[in-house]
């Protein structure tokens, strides 16, 4: 869950500290306090696009910082070990982000740097977002193919798996085969090129690891004077008379003089023997070196003409030897293939073929899943839209096979488009109205009806997604009475299994809270400035009275607050 949110310089925000708790909290205030603004920012720390309007005026940069705390068995302890951020035992994760005054953005997770895409991924494991525009995502048929996927995840996953390997190897022969069936010419240009750059491979005669052999080689004879010296005063040094081993001699002879009495002794000249035959040993080979040491300038200027063709060759066909060599073998078999293109074409339609079939095979588990998930999603969508009034409206999810070309695989006779996840085409439809046909979301709800859709969606889908903080923004906007108690129930229950944050105008929705932040904004010496204030049950009851009457506290106001309160410890219990 979010722990600890810091905001710094961030729009109308100086400086702001929150710290969030398990369960409901419901941020509450008068329009441009600057709730959304703090939303905006837990947006920012999940990936969100950034802006230099976000810097405070005046001041060179916006700081968010945002603490969360996860369960051992939390995915994002996955995606760290993907992007190499260190997730200590504690669970404790930290997103920071920083804009500049001049629109840079820098981004941390636990402290290392990471490109946006990367905080992104880290920010959707552990926020989830739900606005009045993000709503409007819910309208996408787009989106409806991955909640339905979402939803049947624990089913779905592993035919999924197997479909995207199939698919990808088919995606992929078939780009290679359009690529060797279209376009004559090309195919022309690009054989003359692999043959040049084959003929001039092989004309170079290269072995493998050859560039290592001569580097090797020029350094030593490079450094032939060096290696001489060297191994001249070590051979001197220990062979002639009062060198090393004669001395080494000496001790030795000194020391089988009195093994036959002492018996440590005679270990330590056991060991001076094998010391002294050793060296003896690596004199010999020092002398042989030194003999067969012979310094040629002809072959230091064979060695480094051979590295230049090398190095010039390394510059258009890989970083090493063998790389180079991999990549001769690899336009060899290109090579082929474009010269005998009928018979490839012909081998590569019989594989696409196969590939194809058993894609369809692997997508029609996943349609028959998924018929088989809607239909649960449905009974379940059917039951939370009945808990929000409205009782009376019909929700289907319509999956139909994407309709292919003759040229396209087959499944039952009929032709099927493979697409990414599958051959469905997923749509969330429903009525409000009896007697009236089922139709696309945007075409029958209206605002409010939408945010009850939402929330019914949501109530469900939280289950499954494994968020750490679900956060709603206005998304209750539209709805009174009975219905706005029905959404905050809903809201509430869906903080029962992730920490919820809310910005709400609803009294229904605050008396629900576990906590309750009223957001206000201030101006101190000529600058506006955004606080937030943990509420106790008094002041709970005080504010929810303004959100009432949205004027000045009265009795009755204080009162009808206070039984929303009571209200809601009821149904929490």
């Amino acid at each position: 869950m979010l722990t600890e949110l810091s905001i710094r310089d961030f729009a109308i925000i100086d400086r702001i500290s929150i710290t969030f708790k398990e369960g409901l909290t419901v941020l509450t205030g008068e329009t441009g306090a600057g709730k959304s603004i703090i939303i905006d920012a837990i947006q920012l720390l999940s990936g969100g696009r950034g802006s230099v309007e976000f810097v405070r005026h005046g001041t060179k940069k916006a700081e968010i910082e945002g603490l969360f705390t996860v369960e051992p068995d939390h995915p994002i302890y996955k995606t760290g070990q993907e992007f190499g951020v260190d997730i200590s035992e504690d669970g404790m994760v930290v997103l920071q982000r920083t804009i500049t005054h001049q629109g840079k953005s820098i981004c941390r997770v636990n402290g290392k740097l990471v490109t946006l895409g990367i905080m992104k991924e880290f920010g959707h494991t552990l926020i989830d977002i739900h606005s009045q525009h993000e709503t409007q995502s819910l309208m996408d048929p787009d989106r409806h193919i991955e909640l339905l996927d979402v939803f049947a995840s624990s089913d779905i996953k592993p035919s999924k798996e197997e479909y995207h390997q199939v698919f990808e190897k088919y995606r992929a022969l078939m780009k290679r085969y359009k690529e060797l069936s279209e376009n004559e010419q090309e195919m022309a240009q690009r054989l003359d090129l692999l043959e040049f750059q084959l003929r001039e491979l092989q004309e170079a005669e290269m072995e493998p690891l050859e560039d290592e052999s001569l580097e090797e080689e020029r350094k030593k004879l490079m450094n032939y004077e060096k290696i001489y010296q060297g191994i001249h005063d070590a051979y001197y040094s220990l062979y002639g008379e009062q060198k090393g081993l004669d001395w080494l001699s000496h001790a030795m002879t000194s020391l089988e003089s009195t093994s036959d009495v002492d018996d440590q002794l005679a270990k330590l000249s056991e060991e001076m023997s094998n010391a002294y035959y050793i060296i003896e040993e690596m004199t010999f080979q020092l002398s042989n070196q030194m003999s067969a040491l012979e310094f040629d300038p002809e072959r230091l200027n064979q060695v480094e003409t051979r590295l230049n063709e090398l190095n010039r060759l390394k510059k258009k066909y890989g970083a090493t030897v063998d790389d180079m060599l991999q990549y001769a073998s690899k336009i060899e078999e290109e090579i082929d293939e474009i010269r005998h293109k009928d018979s490839h074409l012909s081998k590569m339609e019989n594989e696409i073929h196969e590939l194809a079939q058993d894609a369809v095979m692997e997508a029609k588990a996943i349609h028959d899943i998924r018929k088989e998930s809607a239909q649960t999603l449905s009974d379940y969508i059917h039951e939370e839209l009945r808990d929000l009034y409205l009782e009376k409206a019909s929700f289907d999810v319509a999956i139909d096979m994407k309709e292919g070309k003759s040229t396209d695989p087959t499944l039952d006779g009929q032709p099927v488009q493979l697409l990414p996840n599958g051959i469905d085409i997923v749509k969330f439809l429903i009525t409000t109205n009896p007697g009236e046909p089922l139709k696309e979301l945007h075409k029958v709800a209206s605002g409010g009806e939408m945010s009850r859709i939402m929330l019914a969606l949501k109530r469900i889908f939280s289950r499954h997604q494994g968020v750490t903080s679900v956060i709603f923004d206005e998304v209750d906007t539209g709805v009174s009475g009975r219905v706005a108690q029905a959404i905050a129930e809903k809201i509430y229950g869906i903080s029962e299994g992730s920490q919820v944050l809310c910005i709400s105008h609803l009294p229904q929705v605050a008396a629900m809270a576990d906590t309750h932040v009223r957001i206000e904004k201030r101006v101190d010496n000529a600058r506006t400035h955004t606080v937030a204030k943990e509420l106790d049950h008094d002041e709970k009851a005080d504010e929810i009275s303004r959100m009432i009457t949205g004027a000045e506290l009265t009795e009755t106001t204080v009162e009808h607050a206070r039984e929303l309160l009571v209200m809601a410890d009821k149904h929490k219990k």
